[in-house]
């Protein structure tokens, strides 16, 4: 059992070497993942390790590899399909919404659909609109659909096995502002997360910052600045935004009493406002404040030289950190 020092990226490339190894009805397929390893080099060994029968290198056509995903789970093999760029994911979603998501309703239990659906998403990386987008409320809406999204290379390697072994389609969005950062020690030893359940990273007293992908970073930095002023910042890491472990969320917001939702999608319609609505249903009594909500504004991703008024910044988080905490 091996231990090295690894990137998100990295960890990703590790949980399919491991994933591939462990089950022979694994595959990826996707545009450039075979010979090229991927456009940020995710795929990078799968084919040489595991031939192309394995590791399919697709036409450019986002449509017909999640079509062809699909009709690969459904007759028991397990597709792991990458979509190079969020901005790209859209083709994709007839076969997702339409058929992936149904497919066990629709045959009353006969088929499942096991794909997983691997995506970059996000800016900072100065790359164009295309390739900057934040969308994941659009998959969380869908019923049958599971949406994860995670904050760092252990989370990343956990939960896209876990991801891998689920029965049902889902979609594994991995933030590219964090492709690189942040590199930790990390054990190849297939051990999976739960699927379903946040990540207390930060206990605390005063009050309560969710968030999910790569605004957990500014998340936590905002947190250790309150700590410095002698503010008690709970921090979780939400991870599966579809479905919401909503009781860890309501006991600590029950805590604390007071809550700040970050993430990086767009404000309107967002999965923030999923949790605010669900935490005032079920604990309405124990908030001292309105939840307050941290996002990019309601704008497609602007070019890099924007990018930086555009994601939540440290500076914007602890700001609504004082809204809630000086709210008489």
């Amino acid at each position: 059992m091996s231990s090295a020092k690894l990137s998100l990226l990295e960890a990703v490339n590790l949980a399919l070497h491991r994933a591939m190894r462990e089950d022979a009805n694994v595959v990826v397929l996707g545009e450039d993942v075979g010979v090229n390893g991927g456009v940020f080099r995710a795929t990078a060994g799968l084919r040489d390790a595991f031939g192309f029968k394995r590791v399919i290198d697709t036409p450019l056509a986002e449509t017909m590899i999640a079509g062809l995903a699909v009709g690969m789970a459904a007759q028991g093999l397990k597709p792991v399909l990458e979509i190079q760029f969020m901005g790209f994911i859209y083709p994709a979603m007839d076969h997702l919404v339409s058929h992936a998501s149904r497919l066990r309703c629709r045959t009353r239990g006969r088929l499942s659909c096991p794909l997983v659906l691997r995506s970059p998403m996000g800016a900072g990386i100065r790359a164009p609109e295309h390739h900057s987008e934040s969308t994941e409320a659009l998959f969380a809406h869908i019923p049958g659909l599971r949406v994860l999204i995670p904050s760092s290379p252990a989370r990343a390697y956990g939960l896209l096995l876990a991801a891998i072994d689920d029965p049902d389609p889902v979609i594994f969005l991995e933030p590219t502002r964090l492709y690189r950062m942040n590199p930790q020690v990390l054990v190849d030893d297939g051990q999976r997360l739960p699927l379903d359940s946040c990540f207390t990273l930060r206990e605390g007293s005063d009050l309560t910052l969710i968030s999910w992908g790569a605004s957990v970073h500014e998340t936590l930095q905002a947190a250790a600045q309150l700590a410095e002023q002698g503010v008690s910042a709970e921090v979780i890491d939400v991870a599966c935004i579809k479905p919401l472990d909503l009781d860890t969320l309501e006991a600590s917001v029950r805590k604390t009493g007071r809550c700040v939702i970050v993430h990086e999608a767009p404000k309107s319609g967002g999965v923030g406002a999923e949790i605010a609505a669900s935490l005032y249903e079920r604990a309405l009594l124990d908030l001292q404040a309105p939840i307050q909500r941290v996002t990019a504004p309601d704008i497609p991703p602007p070019l890099y030289r924007l990018e930086p008024l555009y994601i939540p910044a440290v500076a914007d988080i602890v700001a609504a950190c004082d809204t809630v905490l000086n709210y008489a």
